[in-house]
């Protein structure tokens, strides 16, 4: 049985797909996706659901090939034969894009992959990624045991490990830029995000805010991600 596809649409102009990161739960990018929506069709996948009265149930563990075989799926439905779109990825969102991208590239303008934490390609990238999970659930047991389910709850619980654990293998000089926050800057996921634009052979950029620069500065951070993807359509430009 094929799982039922959880994506909202707003605007006018070509399909840019957006894959947020945490747990898919698109929580808090109105504004970001209201400045996009001036210049695109923003399609915004809702991986698991939870922001369409999924949360509170089961979730299995999930891995990046779950999420960008159901963002491929989104694309076949939303898209005008023969045209392409543009996709966006945040986090484990970026992670999400990276295996859209090596898995599912026929439909596909331009990718941009922010802060993707694939940080097992960082020297010592063991240690980096138990230090990241460890950061991350510091704290949230108690939490998740005392109040009903959350996004972060479920991220904790079947997101992070699996899709911290994938190292993209492919090679992309054309059609992905990996991106990082400028406030991200001597840490971890700026870091990671170098690493694997310097695997995959794709430019890097340098977008608004560090991490969370969707939520911080969603106007600013929506302009740059607008001048990537026009960029890349420019006549010339190396897709």
């Amino acid at each position: 049985m094929i799982d039922p596809l959880h994506y909202d649409t707003t605007g006018n102009g070509p399909v840019l797909l957006l894959v947020p990161g945490g747990a898919g739960h698109p929580m808090g990018l109105g504004p970001l996706t209201e400045r996009l929506a001036q210049r695109f069709t923003v399609v915004t996948y809702d991986p698991l659901g939870l922001a369409h009265g999924r949360l509170g149930r089961p979730v299995p563990d999930q891995r990046p090939a779950h999420w960008s075989d159901g963002a491929h799926r989104v694309l076949e439905t939303v898209l005008p034969p023969g045209e392409r779109a543009h996709v966006f990825g945040s986090s484990s969102g970026g992670i999400a894009v990276l295996d859209l991208f090596a898995r599912h590239p026929g439909r596909l303008a331009h990718v941009v992959a922010h802060e993707p934490p694939c940080v097992t390609l960082l020297p010592d990238g063991a240690h980096e990624r138990a230090d990241l999970i460890e950061r991350l659930t510091a704290g949230q047991h108690a939490s998740a045991e005392d109040g009903p389910p959350s996004p972060m709850a479920v991220f904790l619980a079947h997101v992070l490990r699996p899709f911290t654990a994938y190292t993209p293998a492919f090679s992309a000089p054309t059609g992905l830029t990996v991106a990082a926050g400028a406030d991200s800057r001597g840490q971890v996921l700026h870091r990671t995000a170098q690493a694997v634009a310097q695997r995959t052979g794709s430019p890097f950029a340098e977008f608004p805010g560090g991490h969370l620069g969707t939520l911080e500065h969603p106007v600013a951070f929506a302009d740059r991600l607008t001048q990537t993807l026009l960029a890349a359509d420019a006549p010339g430009a190396a897709r």
